[in-house]
């Protein structure tokens, strides 16, 4: 199998190369969802899967394509930061063959990927094409992910013999509540789901004015909700429903203070009247309220019960913490938290550095908006920042790897594009839309003044 990926890969590059950047950015996001990342070409210590060759292709493609000077922001510089601290803290704490294998691979999943998409996605009409081809990408994986939940069957499931980092021969379907667990070319379920939960909103901004645009948005809606659905895992979802909140909240986003305000005392006054952590309550909302449990007990081991004491500062490294010792006594300690995975394996050194990722890719989002003029470029940037805040959610219940880490740095690195994004969309077009504007405003009033008493 190892033959076949690397044909494939090589044939991916090709085309990535002759394409122009754009569309050879759709055909990497298409083999991030499509091939399993867990088949791999092995060359030296390093598993090679197909999206990390192809991004090489990809990035060279732009190198000869492009003279465009790039220009950094904090954000770019915050991630080349975040990829720093976390060879620094790991220095501390694991062996440097270990940590460079898995660091190289750490920048092949994300680093690149992210300043592929900041070369890249650097105008509306990019933005606009990369969405209308997420819909068809997602079409094969949403049909058979759900033909998967509804019948435990998975059609490329004979995929997995070839796992390059596990022994699987037969899996037996999942059951949750009637339906059968999808994951079709990800390695679980719930990293099927986050994919669908994180990209989905981004399609939904095409839903504007043009009908055609409306069509395929809504076709989007409907295949990333079915792939969110599928997987039937609880994180996804929520990543998702709040992501739909976030879009719902549009028409009234002037009142966006009182909204927080309402959050926090919502969390306050649960925790009063449940005696317990807001989280804790919220686990009776999920499809699996023991797995729920798991997760508040982790978030509790680890930060309040003295599962980092003395490891604060660069973590325990890629060392088992032995947090479920404490919480269930099983073998080992499934970190099913992105932030709290940072935490233990790198610290606060590592954990950081994220959350200004976070705030520096909202504050972007922000100054976006305000450039953007129209009603259909602000919805653009808005569900832009609905999938940030749903996915920044979400991976409070699942740790971040594989194709949904990329997915995720993907999303950030069109947060770092955003204002570039908007600007492109409103040169030239401010003055015209403004006299537009007033044009109208000035008919609307003659026709009042002429209207009979």
């Amino acid at each position: 199998m190892q033959e076949i990926t690397l044909l494939l890969a090589i044939a991916a590059s090709i085309i990535v190369i002759a394409l122009p950047p754009v569309w050879g950015l759709i055909i990497y996001i298409s083999a991030l969802g499509w091939y399993p990342a867990y088949i791999t070409v092995k060359l030296g210590t390093i598993d090679f899967s197909i999206t990390r060759i192809v991004i090489l292709a990809l990035l060279a493609g732009v190198y000869l394509k492009s003279s465009r000077p790039f220009k950094w922001i904090w954000l770019d510089k915050m991630v080349l930061i975040f990829f720093a601290c976390q060879l620094i803290a790991g220095i501390t704490t694991t062996e440097m063959v270990q940590l460079a294998e898995n660091r190289a691979g750490a920048a092949f999943d994300f680093v690149l990927p992210y300043f592929a998409v900041r070369l890249i996605v650097n105008s509306y009409d990019k933005y606009l094409t990369l969405l209308k081809a997420m819909v068809v990408i997602a079409m094969p994986l949403a049909i058979v992910g759900f033909y998967q939940c509804l019948t435990g069957h998975n059609p490329v499931g004979f995929l997995k013999q070839y796992n390059a980092w596990k022994d699987i021969q037969n899996v037996a379907p999942i059951p949750r509540h009637g339906f059968f667990r999808a994951d079709v070319t990800f390695p679980m379920s719930i990293m099927y789901g986050l994919y669908f939960s994180m990209l989905g909103p981004l399609v939904v901004g095409l839903y504007g004015r043009n009908p055609k645009f409306k069509a395929i948005a809504a076709i989007g809606l409907i295949l990333y909700g079915m792939g969110t659905f599928a997987s039937m895992s609880s994180g996804p979802m929520l990543g998702l429903l709040v992501a739909g909140m976030f879009g719902l909240f549009f028409k009234y986003r002037r009142y966006w203070k009182h909204l927080v305000v309402v959050a926090i005392l919502s969390c306050l006054v649960v925790e009063i009247i449940s005696n317990r952590h807001f989280y804790d309550a919220l686990g009776r909302l999920t499809l699996n309220p023991a797995t729920a449990w798991y997760r508040s007990r982790l978030i509790d081991v680890a930060l309040f019960e003295g599962g980092m004491t003395d490891y604060w500062l660069t973590g325990h490294g890629f060392e088992d913490p032995g947090w479920s010792l404490i919480i269930d006594n099983r073998d080992h300690t499934d970190i099913v938290n992105y932030y709290l995975l940072l935490l233990s394996v790198f610290g606060l050194v590592g954990l950081v550095p994220f959350i200004i990722i976070l705030v520096l890719a909202f504050k972007n989002i922000a100054r976006a908006f305000n450039i953007a003029i129209t009603r259909d470029q602000k919805w653009v940037i808005w569900c832009l920042a609905a999938s940030i805040v749903g996915s920044s959610l979400a991976i409070f219940t699942v740790s971040l790897f594989g194709q949904p880490l990329t997915a995720f740095f993907i999303t950030l690195a069109l947060c770092g594009s955003s204002v570039e994004i908007m600007n492109s969309a409103t040169a030239g077009m401010t003055y015209r839309y403004r006299e537009t504007q007033n044009e109208k405003s000035s008919h609307h009033s003659g026709a009042a003044l002429m209207k009979p008493l």
